[in-house]
């Protein structure tokens, strides 16, 4: 009893100390993609707030941590562009079209829950996961090198001289404790991240450096600052958006896009989060958690968001596993935003863009170089192809093409596996034995292996080996038998599965005169019941 308190208790410092260190680390996240969308900064920090609250408590991920992110703020750039230019400068209508397009990306993201759609995510190959996550740390480390620039005359340029160099050196020295803490036995327990952060904090305070820190960062991006209220209900958003066929003609693309990116992130994630602690989560559940907390977070006032596998690598490795490591994360950000929002805008970028690149570390797939020679060029080309993709356009073309081109590899693959093996009976039939799967892409060479023209009068297809897949090969099958009636010949069809027989009889009444239901092959009964073979199976002669 003992031990398993103190195991709870240990769970809970963890999970506590992780939630803070992702708290610290989601404040600028949240802010820079909302800066990219075009809208304030407490409309980024309450979507974080409230979604990572919400799927904490009810997703079906444990440790996972989720808000706003940028694979969604590209997308809502043009969608507040254009619903700003719907109305007058200062009606700012760009923003109430933003909350009404999430509420309805919610409303979607929870159906595909309700109709279990999560479960789709299983057909993703790994290739393409592989590709996802090297893909998506690229992503990290590029949108962590705009740290490195600073505000002049209204644009952003490089940091030169003292301030370039102040920042390369503490960004090194987060990375440094990052590194070196866990080694130390006596620090090994300690949360590398969240030290790392206040360490460096400490001396750019008391040494006075002028870096770049949160609250100038929200300055240079237009913001007035962390501070802000409780969220409340945005009820202007239905007073001053016409709800009319419109209005959702407008924000229904962008609504199924954000919820599709919004779901592949999430999901992808919940894999490798998975795969990094040996445990399974709910798919399904968790496009209703995103869901519903997407609908919430549209009604007060949020930009929206999904999983952030960043933050979640930062909370898994720094030990948060339950729920309560998202909900400490949720709850202290707003507290930030409440109550310490002065003290959380004197952390340097530095000391958080140095735990960015810790996770970049840890997330890229760097196995990938080593295997590049041992799997094959499909593969590799798929891998290369989703992180790419992933860089250039958005995380949904990448993972939706990966997925269309090892599908397309797949079916070609197999189509090439048909095979017919020929041989006669005493009395002169012909049997052809088919080998593999019949299918759209098997068929061109399916055809090809009879030689109607020349073949005797009676002929036997036998399907032990193969399987009839989908409507093309019925109709293959069909237009086959036809042209054997036609050259005035027998076919029989043999060893079709109980399937396979179903799915032609129901497509044509030929089937039932030729397809061979007595089967006395045992090949074809290794399955069948016990009570069918009275003697031992070692005795038959198969």
């Amino acid at each position: 009893m003992t031990e398993f308190i103190t195991k709870r208790v240990k769970n809970v410092r963890n999970d506590v100390l992780s939630g803070i260190t992702v708290a610290l680390a989601l404040v600028p996240e949240a802010v820079a993609f909302a800066f990219v969308a075009g809208v304030d900064p407490l409309v980024g920090l309450y979507a974080a707030f409230m979604i990572g609250l919400i799927t904490s408590i009810f997703g079906g991920r444990p440790g996972m941590i989720s808000g706003a992110t940028g694979a969604l703020a590209v997308v809502m750039v043009s969608l507040v562009a254009e619903g700003n230019a719907m109305g007058n400068p200062d009606e700012n209508l760009g923003l109430y079209y933003l909350f009404l397009t999430v509420i309805l990306m919610g409303v979607i993201q929870v159906l595909a829950g309700v109709f279990k759609l999560g479960k789709f995510v299983r057909l993703i190959p790994h290739p393409v996961m592989m590709g996802f996550v090297n893909g998506l740390a690229i992503v990290i480390f590029l949108s962590q090198l705009g740290m490195f620039k600073q505000t002049v005359g209204g644009e952003k340029v490089w940091l030169e001289g003292n301030s370039l160099w102040f920042m390369v050196a503490l960004v090194g020295l987060t990375m440094l404790i990052m590194w070196g803490l866990p080694k130390i036995k006596a620090t090994k327990k300690l949360p590398e991240a969240l030290i790392a952060i206040l360490v460096v904090t400490g001396i750019v305070i008391f040494s006075n450096l002028d870096v770049a820190t949160v609250g100038s960062f929200i300055r240079d991006g237009g913001g007035e600052g962390l501070k802000g209220g409780f969220p409340v209900p945005v009820l202007e958003t239905f007073s001053n958006i016409p709800m009319n066929f419109e209005t959702l003609k407008f924000i229904f693309p962008y609504a199924l896009i954000l919820a599709a990116i919004g779901l592949i992130e999430s999901l992808m994630t919940l894999n490798l989060i998975d795969d990094l602690t040996e445990t399974r989560g709910n798919s399904n559940r968790e496009c209703m958690a995103q869901g519903g907390a997407n609908i919430l977070t549209g009604l007060f006032g949020g930009m929206g968001g999904c999983a952030m596998i960043g933050q979640s690598i930062i909370n898994i490795k720094g030990g948060g596993r339950g729920r309560l490591s998202g909900i400490t994360a949720a709850i202290f950000l707003l507290m930030f935003i409440l109550f310490a929002s002065s003290y959380i805008e004197q952390v340097p970028i530095a000391a958080l863009v140095g735990v960015m690149f810790m996770v970049v570390i840890g997330t890229f797939a760097w196995s990938s170089f080593r295997i590049m020679n041992k799997i094959p060029r499909t593969d590799l080309f798929v891998l290369i192809l989703v992180s790419s993709l992933t860089v250039i356009f958005d995380l949904a073309i990448a993972v939706i093409s990966g997925v269309i081109v090892s599908a397309l590899v797949f079916a070609w693959e197999n189509a090439r596996r048909i095979r017919a093996r020929k041989r006669f009976k005493e009395d002169g039939t012909k049997i052809y034995e088919i080998w593999g799967p019949l299918f759209f892409g098997s068929i061109s060479a399916f055809n090809e292996k009879f030689d109607i023209k020349n073949d005797p009068d009676k002929v036997e297809i036998d399907f032990v080996e193969a399987r009839i897949s989908d409507h093309s090969a019925i109709e293959a099958i069909f237009a086959l038998v036809e042209k054997y009636k036609a050259a005035g010949k027998e076919i029989t069809l043999k060893h079709l599965s109980e399937d396979c027989k179903l799915l032609l009889y129901k497509s044509s009444p030929i089937f039932t005169d030729i397809i061979e239901e007595d089967i006395d092959d045992p090949r074809y009964h290794l399955a069948a019941n016990p009570e069918d073979f009275p003697k031992p199976l070692g005795e038959y002669k198969f």
